[in-house]
Protein backbone atom coordinates (compact mmCIF):
# COMPACT_ATOMS: atom_id res chain seq x y z
CA UNK A 1 0.00 0.00 0.00
CA UNK A 2 1.07 3.54 -0.75
CA UNK A 3 -0.14 6.77 0.82
CA UNK A 4 -0.10 10.09 -1.03
CA UNK A 5 0.10 12.58 1.86
CA UNK A 6 -0.45 16.34 1.56
CA UNK A 7 -0.28 19.18 4.06
CA UNK A 8 -1.56 22.69 3.41
CA UNK A 9 -3.30 25.73 4.83
CA UNK A 10 -6.56 27.17 3.63
CA UNK A 11 -6.74 30.63 2.15
CA UNK A 12 -7.68 33.32 4.64
CA UNK A 13 -11.40 33.90 4.95
CA UNK A 14 -12.65 30.73 3.27
CA UNK A 15 -15.53 28.81 4.79
CA UNK A 16 -14.43 25.57 6.46
CA UNK A 17 -17.94 24.20 5.95
CA UNK A 18 -17.73 24.89 2.19
CA UNK A 19 -14.23 23.36 2.08
CA UNK A 20 -15.46 20.17 3.78
CA UNK A 21 -18.30 19.92 1.28
CA UNK A 22 -15.84 20.36 -1.61
CA UNK A 23 -13.63 17.60 -0.13
CA UNK A 24 -16.59 15.23 0.15
CA UNK A 25 -17.70 15.89 -3.43
CA UNK A 26 -14.13 15.47 -4.73
CA UNK A 27 -13.65 12.16 -2.94
CA UNK A 28 -17.04 10.73 -3.87
CA UNK A 29 -17.06 12.00 -7.44
CA UNK A 30 -13.44 11.55 -8.48
CA UNK A 31 -10.79 10.29 -6.05
CA UNK A 32 -12.66 7.15 -4.98
CA UNK A 33 -13.03 6.16 -8.64
CA UNK A 34 -9.28 6.10 -9.35
CA UNK A 35 -7.46 2.85 -10.09
CA UNK A 36 -6.11 1.24 -6.91
CA UNK A 37 -8.00 3.58 -4.55
CA UNK A 38 -8.35 2.26 -0.99
CA UNK A 39 -9.22 5.25 1.23
CA UNK A 40 -9.12 9.00 1.74
CA UNK A 41 -8.65 10.69 5.13
CA UNK A 42 -8.72 14.38 6.06
CA UNK A 43 -6.96 15.79 9.14
CA UNK A 44 -6.80 19.22 10.77
CA UNK A 45 -4.61 20.81 13.42
CA UNK A 46 -5.50 24.42 14.04
CA UNK A 47 -4.60 26.12 10.72
CA UNK A 48 -2.83 23.19 9.07
CA UNK A 49 -4.79 20.61 7.13
CA UNK A 50 -3.61 17.27 5.78
CA UNK A 51 -5.08 14.57 3.63
CA UNK A 52 -3.98 11.05 2.85
CA UNK A 53 -5.11 8.99 -0.08
CA UNK A 54 -4.18 5.32 0.09
CA UNK A 55 -3.63 3.29 -3.07
CA UNK A 56 -2.73 -0.31 -3.80
CA UNK A 57 0.52 0.53 -5.63
CA UNK A 58 3.01 3.37 -6.09
CA UNK A 59 2.09 3.44 -9.78
CA UNK A 60 -1.58 4.04 -8.90
CA UNK A 61 -0.64 6.81 -6.45
CA UNK A 62 1.71 8.55 -8.88
CA UNK A 63 -0.80 8.33 -11.73
CA UNK A 64 -3.39 9.98 -9.51
CA UNK A 65 -0.98 12.68 -8.28
CA UNK A 66 0.27 13.38 -11.79
CA UNK A 67 -3.12 13.86 -13.41
CA UNK A 68 -2.45 16.94 -15.52
CA UNK A 69 -5.99 18.15 -16.12
CA UNK A 70 -7.95 18.79 -12.92
CA UNK A 71 -11.69 18.29 -13.22
CA UNK A 72 -14.29 20.74 -11.90
CA UNK A 73 -14.42 18.98 -8.50
CA UNK A 74 -10.64 19.29 -8.11
CA UNK A 75 -10.68 22.93 -9.22
CA UNK A 76 -13.26 23.71 -6.53
CA UNK A 77 -11.11 21.95 -3.88
CA UNK A 78 -7.98 23.81 -5.05
CA UNK A 79 -9.79 27.15 -4.81
CA UNK A 80 -9.67 26.83 -0.99
CA UNK A 81 -5.94 25.98 -0.76
CA UNK A 82 -2.99 28.32 -0.13
CA UNK A 83 -0.59 26.71 -2.60
CA UNK A 84 2.50 28.30 -1.03
CA UNK A 85 1.85 26.16 2.06
CA UNK A 86 1.49 22.82 0.20
CA UNK A 87 3.79 19.86 0.73
CA UNK A 88 3.27 16.41 -0.78
CA UNK A 89 4.93 13.06 -0.10
CA UNK A 90 4.53 9.41 -1.06
CA UNK A 91 4.87 6.84 1.70
CA UNK A 92 4.98 3.06 1.39
CA UNK A 93 3.41 1.05 4.20
CA UNK A 94 6.13 -0.76 6.13
CA UNK A 95 4.14 -1.93 9.14
CA UNK A 96 0.60 -1.43 10.37
CA UNK A 97 -0.74 -2.10 13.87
CA UNK A 98 -4.51 -2.26 13.81
CA UNK A 99 -7.04 -3.86 16.16
CA UNK A 100 -4.53 -6.35 17.55
CA UNK A 101 -3.19 -7.31 14.13
CA UNK A 102 0.13 -6.48 12.52
CA UNK A 103 0.52 -6.08 8.77
CA UNK A 104 3.86 -5.67 7.07
CA UNK A 105 4.66 -4.52 3.56
CA UNK A 106 6.19 -7.86 2.65
CA UNK A 107 3.49 -10.17 4.00
CA UNK A 108 0.52 -7.88 3.44
CA UNK A 109 -1.20 -10.38 5.71
CA UNK A 110 -2.41 -10.16 9.26
CA UNK A 111 -0.88 -11.79 12.28
CA UNK A 112 -2.36 -11.60 15.73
Amino acid sequence: MVVFFNTYKLKKGVSVEDFLLAVEKLNNGYISKQKGYISFKLFADDETWADSTTFETMEDAKNFAGASCPNELAKKFYSFINFKSCKSHFFTLEKCYENGFVRTAKSNGKTG
